[in-house]
């Protein structure tokens, strides 16, 4: 229980040192969601976050979540958060990133979501599409969007160039979080005119639920990211290993389509594909997202996916049909 909250406690001690907050300005965000998928789920959750500036230069971060599903287990709405009827301190963290001519250089300390890949909370909540990739999913032997890290985490290059090290522990609001020891995490992105290529690499350990699991996690990936007047094409692609004598690889490709003839609503698209090899355990899972985005007011967001994945190994296919609507309001 030590290790897993050194990061909150680097961030507590970082703050006593900066000195008292209460002058300075803070945002404050809440977010409701309600939703109801065809898998014969139900779910409800709730998001607050306070954030802003410190002083010498230093921004804070603090979010906490709480998120309930009834009816079988599925991964519907598990987009960034946990839906396990618990309440859940999520990233906690201050940074600060300064400019010496044409070169940045940043560090952020605290609690932080594992910084592989597209991974930040607003490329994956309540964004028009309601399930994390398969990828991202953490049942799903490979990554996950729940997965955090207390530690530290530093950049530094040029705007358009740049790299990116963390090292901590694992700090994860997942099922099938990981088991505490050192995490190192790696990622360069660079920018070219309208696209974003990034390319990461993880060296972690196992899920503690898994007593199987043996060796080290270990994954490489690459995502690219394009948008051009109203189109936004994103995907990513992994490779490596969950543990000891098996190996996963996939990825998914993301579409989102706004024009203006379209008027408050923005398409989605989603296709994804993961395969997860270890004998007779191996599988293959495909599936295929369509839906729209569609804003209602000014702080209220329909959602709704129709969602179609493939069978294999004697697994059924199914297909389901995903909607919830987001209340969200910032001061």
């Amino acid at each position: 229980m030590a290790l897993k909250y050194l990061g909150s406690a680097l961030l507590i001690v970082l703050w006593t040192g900066v000195g008292p907050v209460s002058a300075q300005t803070a945002t404050t965000e809440l977010d409701v969601t309600v939703g109801h998928s065809t898998d014969q789920v139900e779910a409800a959750s709730s998001q607050v976050r306070i954030f802003g500036d410190a002083i010498a230069g230093w921004r804070y971060y603090f979010e906490g979540t709480w998120a309930q599903t009834w009816g079988p287990t599925s991964d519907a709405f598990g987009s960034a958060y946990p839906y396990d009827k618990r309440v859940h301190p999520m990233e906690m963290y201050g940074e600060k990133t300064s400019q010496f001519g044409p070169y940045v250089a940043g560090v952020r300390v605290g609690r932080y979501r594992t910084p592989f890949g597209i991974y930040s909370r607003t490329d994956h909540a309540y964004n028009g599409l309601l399930r994390a990739p398969l990828i991202r999913y953490g049942a799903y032997w490979a990554l996950s969007n729940n997965f955090l890290e207390g530690g530290a985490s530093v950049i530094a290059g040029v705007p358009r160039l740049f790299a990116e090290a963390s090292l901590g522990v694992p700090q994860d609001e997942d099922l099938h979080s990981r088991r505490h020891g050192l995490d190192r995490v790696v990622r360069v992105q660079g920018a070219v005119g309208s696209i974003i290529v990034g390319a990461s690499h993880i060296r972690t350990l196992p899920s503690e639920a898994r007593a199987f699991a043996r060796g080290r996690a270990e994954f490489t990936g690459v995502d690219v990211r394009w948008m051009h007047e109203g189109v936004q094409l994103r995907g990513e692609w992994i490779d490596g290993r969950p543990f000891n004598g098996t190996r996963t690889f996939g990825g998914y490709v993301d579409a989102f389509v706004h024009r203006p003839v379209m008027g408050p609503v923005t398409a989605v698209l989603r296709a994804e594909r993961l395969d997860y090899l270890a004998g007779r355990a191996s599988s293959f899972p495909r599936r295929y997202i369509a839906g729209a985005r569609i804003r209602l007011s000014t702080m209220l967001v329909g959602q709704v996916n129709a969602v179609h994945e493939y069978g294999y190994r004697g697994r059924l296919a199914n297909s389901a049909l995903d909607l919830a609507f987001t209340f969200s309001t910032r001061h």
